[in-house]
């Protein structure tokens, strides 16, 4: 039986390292494509299904601000929240008192994450709790170091090399057992030791063995003014959410074109699946190079398909590593900047997605909703449909998904036309 996990956010810190004189905000709430850093870090953990609930730990004098970004969480994220937890004079005892607050919810398990990695992955957290299930007493989330490392001394200067080997980078989430790593703070605080500023580092010191989880790099923290900079430019090619002055009315685009995809993907081991960009329960997943996505796929193949440029697989083969695992989303944003390379822009999605389960009717919003952030649209021009098979076919024996999907690109006249 798969643990009840739930999510611990740290956002009491105030970015001194990102002072700015004309914006005083914490780095937590500043603004990335119109949303603020924390809340795209609370929609990348909530609208994981291994999660069923999540705490923020906030400064004290930040409850408006924490107010104002959980107002625009995804419906599914907003359900898993609970009360804002005050955090204390250092990150120990705030993570600390975050705990004490979670272990009346019955989860086994928390995942202990910094509020400014707004970009973690799915396939991280996936693999979190895989080692989690496993048995491990603790993981850390952590990238192979790369570059070279120098030693300097106190002038500056480089005065040996350090062998990289073996050596990682640690990000979060931090995952444990919750009832291990409570201990173990409850433990530190007893003992007088507060000086703890990574919870792996504390439980290491209390006896917990830790393995290390593969992270990933896109999952960089906001430090820096360059950091946020960086963070700007990933929120808005993920969400395409940037507004475009120049972008043309859809009433002056009346070159119509529609497309038209459908994709398949077999059901393969796993807890849950991707469908529009949404995580949803299921007893298995799908099975693909990708997140396998199908309802995506289709959408990105018939945007191509109405502007004439290939499809899916042409472009983001299956043989790259590059997109193993890779989230739909990416795909159908290229796509999406092919139409606007030739002054276009998307009107409508229609899905119709075949399946025998999951039962798509009480997710049906939450795709829509999610199809429309992707797609730049208003859930008003996103349609998605749900059948059965009659219970013939693979679709019908429950061997997969299907999913069809009907787009309207409008475009300006070419001057030959």
């Amino acid at each position: 039986m798969t643990k009840p996990a739930a999510a611990l956010v740290v956002a009491a810190g105030r970015g001194t390292r990102l002072a700015d004189p004309d914006d005083a905000l914490p780095k937590q709430y500043r603004r990335l494509a119109g949303r603020s850093v924390l809340t795209h870090t609370l929609n990348a953990l909530g609208n994981h299904p291994r999660i069923n609930r999540v705490a923020v730990v906030i400064h004290r004098d930040d409850r408006n601000l924490y107010d104002e970004a959980v107002a625009s969480l995804d419906e599914t994220s907003a359900a898993k929240l609970v009360s804002p937890v005050t955090g204390g004079q250092t990150r120990q005892q705030s993570v600390h008192a975050g705990l004490r607050a979670l272990e009346a919810t019955g989860c086994d398990h928390v995942l202990i994450h910094d509020a400014a990695r707004p970009f973690v992955s799915s396939a991280v957290l996936d693999r979190l709790f895989q080692a989690l299930d496993a048995g491990a007493d603790g993981v850390l989330a952590a990238v192979p170091v790369v570059d070279t490392l120098k030693k300097a001394d106190a002038d500056g200067r480089s005065i040996e090399t350090v062998d990289r080997t073996g050596l990682w980078a640690a990000q979060t989430p931090q995952a444990f057992a919750l009832g291990r790593i409570l201990a173990a703070h409850e433990n530190a605080a007893g003992e007088g030791r507060h000086d703890f500023t990574d919870d792996t580092g504390l439980a290491e010191w209390s006896g917990m063995s830790i393995v290390l989880s593969e992270g990933d790099p896109a999952n960089f923290k906001i430090t820096t003014a360059a950091d946020l900079s960086r963070a700007q430019t990933e929120a808005e090619s993920r969400t395409m959410a940037k507004p475009d002055e120049t972008r043309r009315p859809l009433a002056e685009l009346t070159d119509m074109r529609t497309g038209i995809g459908y994709d398949v993907h077999a059901f393969d081991d796993g807890d849950h699946v991707v469908l529009g960009g949404v995580p949803i329960p299921h007893s298995r997943s799908l099975k693909g190079h990708s997140d396998a996505d199908v309802v995506l796929h289709a959408i990105t193949d018939a945007t191509l398909g109405a502007i004439g440029d290939g499809d899916i697989g042409q472009h983001f083969p299956p043989s790259d590593p590059l997109w193993k695992g890779a989230s739909s989303d990416k795909f159908q944003l290229d796509a999406l900047r092919r139409v606007a390379a030739l002054g276009g822009r998307l009107a409508h999605v229609d899905v119709t997605i075949v399946c025998e389960e999951p039962k798509i009717g009480p997710h049906r919003q939450s795709l829509r909703e999610s199809i429309g952030r992707i797609c730049d649209l208003p859930v008003s021009r996103v349609s998605v449909k749900a059948t059965t098979s009659e219970k013939l076919g693979f679709t019908g024996r429950k061997e997969g998904i299907a999913a069809l999907a009907s787009v309207t690109v409008r475009l300006p006249f070419g001057k030959e036309e």
